[in-house]
C-alpha cells in the first residue's frame, strides 16, 4: 500500500493547485464531524488528505476545533503520516516574520480541549517525550529547505488557549522559558497523533514577533495576515517536496505506540469503548 499524508492547514492554506483526481468526503467519526470535509486526492504517486482545521471560510476558533474528530477521520480514511501546518508568533530574534519552523517540542498551556482517546472505558498511555517524530520532521526540513525559504530545525512551541494574544508579561515569560514560537492550536493535535499511531511533524509559519519585541508594535490581526499570505505559498510547496519523500513509517516512535500503552485488560473493555476505539484498538483486541 502506497503512502498516505494527511495535512491539517491552518490559516491561510485552503487549497492546492497541483492536487489532482480531487474529491470532497465526508466522514463520521464516534467523536462527531471534523472541522470541515476531508478533501482527497493525488499529488503524484501519493495520496493526500487535506482537512481546513477551522472549516471553511476560517469560521472555527482554536478552542473550539473538534480536534478528535480531526485526527480520527484521517487515521479513518488511511492517513500514514500527519503534517500540521500552523501560523505562530515567533518568540526569538532570530526567527523572522515570514520563516519556516519545523519544531520538535512543545509545552502545553490549552486548558478546555478534549486531548486523548482514552477518557472513558479503556485506560492508555502513549510515550510522548519526544512529541514529533524526528524522521517526518528531517523529511519537513528538507521539503521545506527546496522552496528557498528560511527554514528553522527544531524549537519548542508553546501552544496557548487563546483567542486573545498574550499579555506582553506572558509573552516575556515564555521567551523565558526559552520557547521558539507560540501558537494555539498543535496541541492536543501532537497527542492525538501519536495516540493514532501517526508520524506527526509540524511546519510552523512564523507571522510576526509576539509583543514581546520592543521595537516592534503590538500583534495586529492585519500584519499577521500580510505576512502569512506571503508564506502559505511555501508551505504549498513543501507539502509538494514532502509528499514525494514520506519516510518509512515504521521507523518512527509512533509506529505501534499502542501495542504497551492500553493498560486496561481486554476483557475490561465494553462493547462501547470498543465500537468507539475499534479503528485504533482493533488490531491489539485481535478482531
Amino acid at each position: 500500500m502506497g503512502y498516505v499524508l494527511g495535512v491539517i492547514g491552518g490559516s491561510g492554506l485552503y487549497a492546492l493547485p497541483e492536487l489532482t483526481h480531487v474529491e470532497s468526503v465526508d466522514v463520521a467519526t464516534p467523536f462527531g464531524a471534523p472541522s470541515a470535509p476531508v478533501t482527497r486526492g493525488r499529488l503524484g504517486d501519493t495520496s493526500l488528505l487535506f482537512l481546513p482545521r477551522h472549516g471553511a471560510g476560517h469560521r472555527i476558533p482554536p478552542s473550539s476545533i473538534n480536534y478528535r474528530a480531526n485526527i480520527c477521520a484521517l487515521k479513518m480514511l488511511g492517513a500514514t503520516h500527519l503534517l500540521s501546518v500552523s501560523a505562530v508568533g515567533s518568540m526569538k530574534e532570530h526567527i523572522h516574520p515570514g520563516d519556516l519552523v519545523v519544531v520538535d517540542q512543545f509545552i502545553d498551556l490549552t486548558k478546555r480541549r478534549q486531548s486523548t482517546f482514552f477518557d472513558d472505558g479503556v485506560a492508555a498511555h502513549v510515550s510522548f517525550s519526544d512529541p514529533v517524530c524526528p524522521v517526518m520532521a528531517e523529511a519537513t526540513v528538507a521539503a521545506a529547505e527546496t522552496t528557498g525559504a528560511r527554514v528553522h530545525r527544531g524549537g519548542t512551541y508553546v501552544c496557548i488557549e487563546g483567542p486573545q494574544f498574550s499579555t506582553r508579561a506572558e509573552s516575556l515569560l515564555y521567551r523565558s522559558w526559552g520557547v521558539s514560537v507560540i501558537g494555539m492550536t498543535n496541541m492536543p493535535e501532537a497527542k492525538l497523533a501519536r495516540e493514532a499511531e501517526l508520524p506527526f511533524a509540524t511546519l510552523a509559519l512564523s507571522t510576526d514577533y509576539d509583543c514581546w519585541h520592543q521595537t516592534e508594535e503590538a500583534v495586529s490581526v492585519e500584519a499577521v495576515v500580510a505576512t502569512l499570505n506571503k508564506n502559505v505559498e511555501f508551505a504549498r510547496r513543501t507539502i509538494v517536496a514532502l509528499a514525494a519523500n514520506l519516510p518509512d513509517p515504521a521507523r518512527s516512535p509512533a509506529f505501534r505506540a499502542l501495542e504497551n500503552a492500553v493498560i486496561t485488560s481486554s476483557s475490561a473493555i465494553g462493547l462501547d469503548a470498543r465500537a468507539r476505539l475499534g479503528w485504533l484498538l482493533n488490531r491489539y483486541l485481535g478482531q
